[in-house]
Parts: structure tokens; sequence; C-alpha cells
């Protein structure tokens, strides 16, 4: 009769007529024995070796449970080789201050001198699992140890929610039926092609060649998407906040909509659609940080308000100075384009040469179009008194966004108090 391999019990076992063979940890068999035999395996385990004893056991009948002292017949060693870019890549992890957890149903003196040797920071913190016997002793381990040995599957779990409640983001890389649980509770569940197919199943990313050292290239086109998308939504949202905002004002106060679809058109063309097309293309390995929405709101929303003040401040001084409809929305135009190249040129920091060569294109590109297609873009000639108007304003733009964001960020500040309060 057989007995599978449990991850509880860490042994499988065997039964004949003559006698029952059991194969499994050392800790788990030999148990009350161990010390006696620890010498001949434990220079075998620290050195990174896998370590298996098999034993005899007398119990008859033998039902699954190791009931009587057994006795070891000899002591079997596995060995995994290392891949020889394993170093590179926690290295890659360690510089982009990602700290990296083992977490293994092993021998943890096994596992530590494993991690020694793939180079994973602080490995020599170990910890056998089975000492955590309560919620409490692994939210205090887990962010003192790097490697946990003996690690049940429902101890695995805990300690992705434990590093969740820290307020950690979690990956999860795994590749056995064991893993399942935490995999599921991570933020981000990895698995290997050659791995388990339930696991396969869970998981939101399966390296099908199961080398790891594809992570950092996942990480770098990760940040490249999610950047890119970032920058790309704020700059349609300034558009998009500004356009909502003069409508609803119109509305209220019954005053024309001072610009035409064409002229928004060619705003939106030339500071949102191409210059967004372009740099979305463009690598980017900065670190996400904030989170999504918040981010896209906090560099839109600054933006928005002023367009919709200068635009607003154009119109009042139309009235005063008795300024044609043209000229204000020509005006309106320019300092509309003044605003969307401050921003693009705020979201692309650190500036380098194609980002340079987006936004010269681009302003170069709208005075193009404005010249020689100021007729489809309803733009006129303004008078010196609008040329002296729109040049103040738009030296004001820069200090009107600064003082804006600097609201936003005092109201977003204000916000999280309040929520975290009630």
């Amino acid at each position: 009769k057989t007995f599978p391999f449990s991850s509880k019990t860490k042994f499988g076992a065997i039964s004949f007529k003559e006698g029952n063979f059991i194969l499994g940890a050392p800790e788990f068999v030999l148990k009350e024995k161990l010390e006696e035999y620890r010498s001949y395996f434990q220079q075998y385990a620290e050195s990174g070796s896998r370590v298996l004893v098999f034993a005899e056991s007398k119990d008859q009948p033998f039902t699954g449970d190791l009931t009587q002292t057994v006795e070891p017949l000899l002591f079997i060693l596995l060995e995994n080789p290392i891949r020889e870019n394993a170093a590179e890549t926690f290295s890659y992890f360690d510089v982009q201050g990602v700290e990296v957890k083992v977490i293994s149903g092993d021998n943890p003196v096994t596992v530590a001198a494993v991690a020694t040797k793939a180079e994973i920071p602080h490995a020599e913190n170990y910890v056998d699992a089975q000492n955590l016997d309560t919620d409490e002793k692994i939210t205090q381990a887990v962010e003192k140890y790097t490697v946990f040995g003996r690690v049940t599957p429902q101890q695995k779990q805990k300690l992705v929610q434990a590093l969740q409640a820290n307020q950690h983001k979690v990956a999860m890389t795994g590749d056995g039926v064991n893993d399942i649980l935490a995999m599921k509770t991570a933020d981000c569940s990895i698995a290997m092609e050659s791995g388990n197919g339930a696991t396969k199943q869970i998981a939101q990313v399966v390296l099908l060649d199961s080398d790891f050292s594809h992570m950092p290239h996942i990480v770098t086109e990760g940040r490249r998407v999610v950047n890119n998308i970032q920058r790309s939504a704020s700059l349609f949202l300034v558009k998009n906040i500004f356009s909502i905002s003069l409508a609803i004002l119109s509305s209220l106060f019954t005053f024309t909509y001072p610009l035409q679809a064409s002229q928004v058109s060619l705003i939106s063309a030339f500071t949102i659609g191409i210059p967004g097309f372009m740099l979305a293309l463009e690598p980017n390995k900065q670190r996400i940080r904030g989170r999504f929405i918040r981010t896209v709101l906090q560099n839109a929303i600054p933006a928005a308000f002023v367009d919709l003040l200068a635009v607003l401040i154009v119109m009042a001084c139309g009235r005063i100075f008795r300024l044609s409809t043209q000229e204000v929305a020509t005006s309106s135009v320019i300092l509309l384009a003044v605003v969307g190249f401050i921003i693009i040129i705020k979201l692309i920091q650190p500036l380098n040469r194609m980002k340079t060569i987006v936004v010269l294109f681009n302003i170069i590109g709208l005075v193009i179009s404005g010249l020689l297609f100021h007729s489809i873009f309803l733009l006129s000639k303004i008078s010196p008194i609008t040329i002296i108007l729109t040049v103040i304003l738009s030296l004001m733009l820069e200090s009107l966004m600064r003082l804006f964001q600097f609201i936003t960020n005092k109201l977003f500040a204000l916000f999280d108090k309040f929520s975290t309060k009630y």
C-alpha cells in the first residue's frame, strides 16, 4: 500500500508485509532520533543540498502515521544547479527597491544556503516556519527574515497577507499546488510553464520557458505601459476637465462658448494626440509611483483650471477693450497651446533628445498649421492690445500652474487626512 507525499507530513511511504519504508524530510521522519543522525547530513544541508532520509518502520499495521521510532537506512542528497543569471536578476530587483523573500517547504538551512549562492540580499536571515505558530509571530517575522523554511501552504498565504497588511505590494512566484493559496492572495502571481497545471491556471503571468531572468524585462515593459498611459491620460484629461468646466460656466452665465470645434481640434492634435502617440512608444523605466487615478488627476486638474482661468480673463478683457470674437478665440488658442506645452514638458521630465524633438516638432507643427490654414481654424490677425494681453498672460501661466498645483496637492492631502480619520 502506498501513502503519497504530503506537504503536511513531509514524507511519503509504502507498506509491504515485510516492512514499511518511508522517504521524506529527516526532521519529520526521524523525530526523536534526529539529533543522533544530524551530524551525517547537516554539513550537506548547510552547503545547499536537499537532504532526504530513506527509513524503515516496524509499525504493523502501517496507517501512514509514524507512531514508532524508525530506523534510517540511507540519506539521499539532491541539488539543483543555480541559473547563471540568477544573481544578476536578484541584483536588479535589489537596485529597484524590491525586497525578495524566499518561502519554501524545505529545510531553512538548505534554503538559506541556496539563496546565498544566488546572491539574494540578507539570505543569512532565515527562520523555521514550524516556530511561527501564531499570526502575531508571522507578522513580526515577515519583516525580520528573508528566508522561510518548512512553510505550509496555509503559512505561505498568511505570509503574503502579513506583507500586504504592512502596505507592501506582493508578487508571488510558484510552480506547485502548495503555492496556489499564496498566489491567489498576492497582488501579482507568476507561474512557471514547467509547473503544475492548476498553478498556471490561476497565475496572472506564466513564464513560458520557466526562466525567471525574464522578469526584469517584464517589469520594464510594465513600467513603460503604465507610465506612458498615465502620461497620455493626464494630457487627455486636461482638455476634458477644461471643456466641461467652460461649458458649464457658459450655460450658467449665458455667454457664448469662445472656441470653435476646429480650434479645439487644432490644439488637441498638437498638445495631446500627436505628442501622446509619439511619447507612448518611448521606453520608460521609471518606477511606478502613487496611485494611477490620483496621479492623473493631480497632473491634469492644475493645467485644466489654468486653461479655464486664462480663457475667462481673455473673455473679460475682450469685453473691456471691445475685442472681436475672433480675436478672443485666437488669443485663447495661443494661451491653451502654451499651457498644453507646459504640461507636456512637465510630464516628460527628465528631457532627452527624443523628447525635445517631439516637443519642438509639435510646436512647429502647430505654428505652421495656424499660419497656413488660419481660415480653416478660424484664426484671425490680432490687434496690438490683444498681443500685449496674450504675451502678459503667457508669461503668467507657469506661475499660475505652480499655484494651482500647490492648491491641488493641498486639497488631496486634506482629502487623505479626512478619509483616514473617518
